[in-house]
């Protein structure tokens, strides 16, 4: 029996004791129901080019113009409230890993519409303490999910956390969500060298987690990097 089989096998047993519920409404028959799936905070242009978030203009936003980033773009699919946001804690917090293949295909849709330069993707990593605490990385499940629905392959093991840092949302601003994730990842070998990379999370806050792992991995040789996530914090 082939792996592919044995997991389908598996996904149905696991359904038939736990059915699927609606994390928006609680309705049986998958994650996301039609009526809450269209419910979901798309973040619709117009967007600054570079970071992502909305801009009113379309044009690079102020601060973005202010400073030089390694990272080359960020894209999220939506605003981090209400639906997104129990999923992604669900997933996160919960241990609903099956939900991260629903998750997978949202980001497979997004791509396919809106395609980013990209030879590999890469997750962003989570420190081994906290891989311990929670038992896996929910980014490196959407990773995997995504690489089987497009063809991009996963480089795992490659893009490491070396600092254990408190979690982004719990920073007072950008500023200091920038020091806490300074020089916290280091890619440990050369398998991005020229190569353009699609960097992988569940949720954007700032921008400063994905520009640290940009910097280590464009340390290594990547030709460019782009972060794209299931959501985004938007803060004034």
């Amino acid at each position: 029996m082939d792996l592919l089989r044995s997991d389908k096998l598996v996904e149905l047993a696991v359904d038939s004791f736990f059915p699927k519920r609606c994390v928006g409404c609680g309705r049986l028959g998958g994650f996301f129901c039609p009526e809450c799936l269209g419910k979901l905070s798309r973040l619709l242009p117009p967007l600054c080019p570079n970071c992502g978030r909305p801009q009113p203009s379309g044009i690079v936003c102020p601060d973005c113009w202010q400073r030089q980033t390694e990272i080359d773009g960020i894209r999220s699919l939506f605003r981090f409230d209400d639906i997104i946001r129990k999923a992604i804690h669900q997933l996160k917090y919960q241990n609903l890993k099956a939900i991260s293949t629903c998750l997978a295909e949202l980001l497979a849709d997004y791509l396919t519409s809106h395609p980013l330069p990209g030879e590999a993707l890469i997750c962003v990593p989570l420190h081994p303490q906290r891989i311990r605490e929670r038992g896996y990385n929910q980014s490196n499940l959407l990773a995997r999910g995504l690489s089987e629905r497009i063809d991009l392959p996963v480089i795992e093991n490659c893009l490491i956390r070396v600092k254990q840092t408190q979690p982004q949302v719990r920073t007072a601003d950008v500023e200091e969500r920038r020091r806490n994730v300074a020089d916290a990842f280091m890619c440990r070998d050369e398998r991005v060298s020229g190569k353009q990379i699609i960097l992988i999370d569940d949720v954007c806050t700032s921008g400063a987690t994905l520009e640290s792992c940009a910097v280590a991995l464009k340390n290594k040789g990547a030709t460019s990097v782009w972060g794209l996530t299931l959501a985004r914090e938007i803060y004034n």
